[in-house]
């Protein structure tokens, strides 16, 4: 007998299924950054790029650590947010998730270019806009209809990405030691590592330029805690994805970058000039390396752009019911869908893939600009509210805390101060420097909007502040 998904007090359905919400975190990580972007680090940073991807991996997997700790004790739709408005303050919950809201809104521009560039490299006769418009119109459909239709698409979506991965470094490890058979690439074992001046060929200093090239990379990891308020069994699916983030991190990106850096000499002209993984393959002899690949990085870009459309739209409902953001944006259809939030969020999509083609080099490199740094700041306000969570959620109930960030405070306190190292080291780069002064600029903008309208508007309305109240609550069904 068939069951109707049980509805939370917020009016989401929980229809992601443990399957979907596992596949949701494992694939959380793999983004097409990863694929794209991994050879310019390499090329800054040689093998020492392994360091970089390590370092960025601990500060993600301590940000995930502590707000698995919130999420597992409340989970929720609004997440980070949600907790940022009880711990610090309405003005942190309404600043964070609109910038939130904003960062994915402009990732959706991105991916939806990225993905008809692919597209109609394969089928010239639609043009590139067209392919836009339709991967952006089938997957809003899908996020429109129900969150299992969204948890379906990203469990295949992820779940092509994770076994590309796998294979990938079963594949190439498997032909860095001559174990392959037919492979054209001798193995050379660990050799490469160092053969070409050196594990830091480039100095020390090239590890942290690394880090400002993969640092943006891992963003995504937290969608899983946004999406646990609409699962089964929120506060087990949380526990679940925080406790494996180590190994996540460690075989997907640490595995798979060890296997191109020991494949091939750091300086391979075919690692720029092919991208990281394609020049991987190639010298393996894996025959149209270059098409296989984009058939994974086409899967990986539709999988940010399924996830970013569901994440903007789980914020701004959010949102919604705390009185931030246009009520509408907290109402639900009969299918637990919040409708107007999923519409108001593409629309900004559109008319930023709009921008993409009409004035690429100004408005929506300005649009791009002022959202780069804004998952530092996130990562930032996660470790400060869990400095305040931990304290409210003994005091009210210790039964939750299920998932305990390790080394409080001093663990909280350190990546504080690793993200902000990160921040100031930006300002060292051109690119980075332009990121960090215009994403700081939109935070700025927005945090003021948030003291102004609290001074103006007084104390919250008490719908919104029974909506901000049942988000601290577990939504589980």
């Amino acid at each position: 007998m068939s069951t109707q998904p049980a509805t939370s007090p917020d009016g989401l359905k929980a229809g992601l299924k443990n399957r979907h919400l596992s596949m949701i975190a494992i694939g959380g990580v793999i983004g097409a950054g990863l694929f794209v972007g991994s050879s310019a680090g390499i090329a800054k940073a040689g093998p020492g790029i392994l360091v970089s991807y390590a370092l960025v991996g601990l500060m993600v997997v301590l940000v995930m650590r502590m707000l698995g700790e919130m999420a597992a004790a409340d989970p929720t739709s609004g997440s980070f947010s949600a907790y940022a408005d009880r711990a610090l303050g309405r003005w942190a919950g309404f600043s964070i998730g609109w910038l939130y809201w904003f960062f994915w809104v402009v990732v959706l521009a991105v991916e939806a270019t990225a993905g008809a560039k692919i597209l109609e490299e394969w089928w010239p006769s639609v043009p590139q806009w067209g392919w836009a418009l339709i991967v952006m119109i089938v997957l809003t459909a899908a996020n429109l209809v129900s969150v299992s239709s969204y948890g379906e698409f990203e469990f295949w979506f992820a779940g092509i990405k994770v076994v590309a991965i796998a294979a990938f470094i079963v594949i190439g490890g498997l032909a860095v030691f001559g174990l392959l058979p037919g492979s054209e690439n001798e193995g050379a074992g660990l050799a490469h590592l160092t053969d070409h001046s050196g594990f830091l060929p480039n100095g020390p200093g090239a590890i942290l330029t690394g880090v400002l090239l993969v640092v943006f990379s891992f963003m995504g990891s937290e969608i899983v805690t946004l999406a646990a308020g609409e699962s089964e069994d929120p506060q087990r699916a949380v526990s679940k994805a925080t406790n494996s983030v180590i190994w996540r991190i460690a075989v997907f990106y640490l595995g798979s970058i060890f296997v191109v850096v020991t494949l091939l000499p750091w300086d391979s002209k075919s690692i720029t000039k092919n991208g990281s993984y394609v020049a991987a393959l190639e010298s393996i002899g894996i025959p149209h390396a270059g098409q296989v690949m984009n058939v994974i990085v086409l899967t990986a870009v539709l999988s940010c752009l399924n996830s970013g459309l569901y994440t903007a739209s789980r914020m701004a409902f959010s949102l919604g019911q705390r009185g931030d953001a246009p009520a509408s944006f907290a109402k639900t259809t009969a299918r637990g869908v919040p409708q107007a939030a999923i519409l108001g969020s593409v629309v900004f999509g559109f008319v930023a893939v709009w921008f993409n083609y009409q004035w690429p080099d100004t408005v929506f490199e300005f649009l791009l600009n002022s959202s780069g740094a804004v998952a530092l700041f996130v990562w930032l306000v996660i470790c400060f509210t869990q400095l305040r969570m931990r304290g409210i959620i003994l005091r009210e109930n210790p039964d939750k805390l299920v998932v305990r960030m390790w080394g409080f405070p001093y663990l909280t306190w350190a990546t504080i101060g690793m993200i902000l190292f990160v921040l100031v080291y930006m300002l060292t780069d051109e690119t980075g420097r332009e990121q960090v002064l215009l994403s700081t600029g939109a935070a700025a903008l927005v945090v003021v909007i948030a003291l102004v309208r609290d001074k103006l508007a007084g104390p919250r309305p008490v719908a919104a502040a029974q909506a901000s109240s049942k988000e601290s609550e577990s939504v589980a069904p």
